[in-house]
């Protein structure tokens, strides 16, 4: 009898670190150096169209012949009242004469889901991975059919349980350490906030398919403990931000030099859904509102032009600057040079 292909058999990879898709600040660059040296580098596509979704991956298949792999949010575009958004936007009104925007509703919430899955379908990316909700059998079968691996994004082990019943080939297990979104799900929020080292080995023990850690991890010790802790890779966006090839800004890698784990927190602020980032201005003054702010993507679409001003303008107060609790490990290198400096810092803590 065969013995069954470890996670990184299947997808093709030498090491067991993967990009994680950070949608906003990855890019086909940072895709492609991560494959290409042998880990498995990601395209953040919540934010992109079906046409960019094509750009993107094709300029990573011009750069590498290495898997990579494409990530979706699971959404439904909302349809929300015109006086919840008149409030909303009142609320941000300070913040758009700031930069001087008209204060009116996006043209849109959010892209399709429908019409970006079918894009996935056709570019066939050897790992489909997803967050903020779940696939239903058919559309995992469907990934399948075109030759695509299957990720799921799990908070708690009730959310790894239903990847893994709809047929989802691994799942990451997200600690509440990680930078950026949170890709709850199921259950409330409170009930979500396990940290990586009590929620990876929960998802080992419970579950028969692969387990990816990810919270956290910044360099080969992270990795070993994951691997001890039963994972079969580890996935780290925090510690890619800071490579050349990302797509920061000036003012987001300025702070991301200054800040440590302390300068870290959960907010609503900037999208309607709990994520992690560095603490400034805009985080503190809509704090008094978080609760009674819309949920995603209907705050992510009002805040966009807010962000998108302040990333103009380099005013690092007033833009989101998602990173993880391990900020203050972050190492300014190529993509390349990191994915080795990783794989022998596990080698030497085996």
């Amino acid at each position: 009898m065969g013995t069954t292909p470890t996670l990184l058999q299947r997808i093709g990879i030498e090491h067991p670190i993967i990009q994680a898709p950070m949608t906003g600040s990855d890019t086909p660059g940072l895709a492609a150096a991560v494959s290409q040296a042998g880990g498995l580098g990601s395209l953040g596509c919540g934010a992109r169209s079906p046409a960019a979704m094509r750009e993107a991956a094709a300029a990573v298949r011009a750069a590498t012949g290495r898997p990579f792999a494409m990530n979706l949010f699971v959404l439904e575009t909302p349809a929300p009242d015109a006086a919840e958004v008149q409030a909303a936007l009142q609320r941000l009104a300070p913040l758009y004469e700031r930069f001087e925007l008209p204060l009116q509703p996006p043209s849109q919430w959010c892209h399709d889901f429908g019409a970006q899955f079918e894009t996935l379908l056709e570019l066939r990316p050897a790992v489909a991975s997803f967050t903020f909700g779940l696939l239903t059998d058919a559309q995992v079968q469907r990934l399948h059919d075109a030759g695509s691996m299957v990720v799921g994004t799990a908070t708690t082990v009730q959310e790894a349980l239903a990847w893994q019943n709809v047929g989802a080939d691994a799942v990451v297990a997200s600690g509440i350490e990680g930078g950026g979104h949170r890709g709850t799900f199921l259950g409330d929020w409170e009930s979500s906030q396990i940290g990586t080292l009590a929620l990876v080995p929960a998802c080992v023990d419970a579950l028969a398919i692969p387990v990816i850690a990810a919270g956290g991890i910044m360099d080969g010790r992270g990795i070993r403990a994951a691997l001890a802790l039963g994972a079969q890779a580890a996935q780290m966006g925090t510690a890619f931000l800071a490579c050349p090839e990302s797509a920061l800004v000036p003012a987001w890698r300025e702070a991301l030099a200054r800040a440590n784990g302390g300068d870290t927190r959960l907010t609503r602020v900037y999208s309607g859904r709990w994520a992690r980032g560095i603490v400034n201005a805009t985080m503190r003054a809509l704090l008094p509102h978080e609760d009674a702010l819309p949920p995603y993507p209907i705050q992510n679409a009002l805040m966009g032009p807010v962000r998108r001003a302040a990333a103009q303008t380099g005013d690092g107060q007033h833009m989101a600057l998602w990173a993880g609790q391990g900020v203050g490990a972050v190492r300014v290198m190529p993509a390349r040079a990191l994915v080795e400096t990783l794989c022998q810092e596990t080698a030497a803590s085996a």
